[in-house]
């Protein structure tokens, strides 16, 4: 069974965010099991790992957007160091740039990528068995080729699509299909959603299943899907949710090459502990305080807003008698807020940006994890956290229901209900009760390094659902 993930994200390609993770995992495991060809096809970026890496171009032809005529270069990696195929596609002024987002025209983008992996797949007669279209990014793939006579090839080819985060669905004005392979107007219904192009309802509506990446984010998108929930109930009929997994041979505190300290279940307490001190020292914390962390994007959506007023509730009603470290970067005011409170509290490190190496470092230094998010889909943090050691402190959403369960009730971690500074804080005063307790910080250590989260069983369900 040939299977083709399309993609913008593939660690350790390029990364934005979890999808690159999930892209740069599913296929490698899929592959492991007899019968599954998995590969992953996305744009060409200036990074460098395209440098560091061998290529061979295994099409070349040029395609029409507009009025204008694009080349489309299909490179292939030679030495599958990935664990999958990898197709790299280079379009010169559109898929050839430093970074995945943020540039003007990414919807020409998206679409001139879209496109040319159809032409490509149409020219050379490749027909998968399954194409897998990850987020609204590719969402359009299953439209065109049911629609557009120019891949009529592929007409047929069952379609998957993965909502990672249902609150991005790439919306665009109609003067936008100038862009679009030619299709008949009578079609374009499949396209439209409320007066716009919206290809992540495009996609629920063409594909033949789509999935979100937990059990608990599928069910909450029946009743907020940012305006699709009627649509979503209306093609219920193949709706899934399949956890995500992670790549336990990347995230292995025995062997992971950025810590300082190595460590396993058996040493956990004595090498979180050695790797704790080594951070706090680097950043002018105080090892012997707990330690609590941040990682991730400052956007509304992960409750980033919300660090700047727990950070000074837990400072100041703990007498400082905690730490927290935040890694991250992205809206200003978070970025700005945080800067000062760098400035007036000891007790807190900022670190603006993101360092996967020092992601890892914290993941095995920390006591315990902050995610106060509005959405979160699948959540991998609470998985690395908990493969290392670390208490995950979640509000209880999304695909944080399903995989971090109440200490009161046997479970992992801290869960609170409702995104805000007072209930983070709250939360954050029964994990200093934890800590302090003798004996019980230490079983969760050893506990939380028990649960596999491991691609494998997630893998098992995606192939389910490709035999469907």
């Amino acid at each position: 069974m040939k299977i083709f993930n399309l993609s913008m994200e593939c660690y350790p390609v390029a990364k934005v965010g979890g999808l690159a993770d999930v892209v740069g995992a599913l296929p490698k495991y899929l592959n492991q099991i007899e019968s599954i060809e998995s590969c992953v096809v996305m744009p060409c970026y200036n990074k460098p790992f395209v440098h560091e890496h061998s290529f061979e171009i295994v099409f070349d032809g040029w395609i029409h957007q507009s009025n204008q005529m694009f080349q489309v270069q299909v490179m292939k990696e030679r030495s599958q160091s990935l664990g999958f195929d990898l197709y790299l596609v280079k379009i010169p002024a559109l898929l050839d740039r430093d970074n995945p987002y943020g540039y003007w025209d990414e919807s020409q983008q998206f679409l001139a990528f879209q496109h040319g992996v159809l032409h490509w797949l149409s020219a050379m007669k490749i027909r998968p068995d399954v194409l897998h279209c990850h987020d609204y990014h590719t969402g359009l793939v299953p439209f065109m080729i049911e629609y557009c006579p120019e891949f009529s090839f592929l007409k047929g080819v069952k379609t998957i699509g993965t909502i990672h985060n249902g609150e991005y669905q790439g919306q665009m004005k109609w003067e936008m299909a100038k862009f679009f392979p030619w299709f008949r107007g009578e079609n374009s219904g499949l396209l439209d959603w409320n007066g716009f192009i919206n290809p992540l309802a495009a996609m629920i509506k063409c594909c033949h299943a789509f999935n979100a990446v937990s059990d608990g984010y599928m069910q909450e998108l029946f009743d907020n899907f940012r305006g699709l929930e009627s649509l979503v109930r209306q093609e219920g009929g193949k709706a899934y949710g399949i956890i995500n997994g992670i790549d336990t041979e990347v995230w292995d505190p025995a062997t992971d090459a950025f810590l300082d300290f190595n460590f396993n279940k058996k040493n956990a307490l004595a090498g979180k502990w050695k790797n704790k001190k080594a951070l706090c020292e680097e950043y002018q914390l105080n090892p012997d305080l707990p330690l609590f962390s941040f990682i991730g994007r400052f956007a509304g959506e992960k409750g980033a807003d919300l660090l700047p007023d727990i950070v000074e509730q837990s400072i100041q009603q703990t007498q400082g008698s905690l730490n927290i470290i935040i890694l991250g970067s992205g809206d200003k005011n978070i970025e700005n807020r945080l800067r000062d409170l760098n400035f007036t509290y000891s007790n807190l490190a900022l670190d603006l940006g993101y360092k996967e190496f020092l992601s890892h470092k914290i993941y095995a230094s920390s006591d315990f994890l902050l995610m106060p998010s509005r959405v979160e889909p699948c959540g991998l943090n609470q998985m690395y956290a908990m493969r290392y050691g670390t208490v995950p402190v979640v509000r209880y959403i999304g695909g944080l229901r399903d995989t971090v369960e109440d200490i009161t009730t046997g479970g992992s971690g801290l869960n609170f209900a409702n995104a805000t500074a007072d209930e983070t804080v709250n939360a954050m005063h029964r994990a200093l009760q934890i800590y302090h307790a003798p004996g019980l910080m230490d079983l969760l250590v050893q506990s939380n390094m028990n649960y596999n989260f491991s691609w494998e069983q997630s893998a098992q369900k995606y192939l389910e659902l490709y035999r469907k």
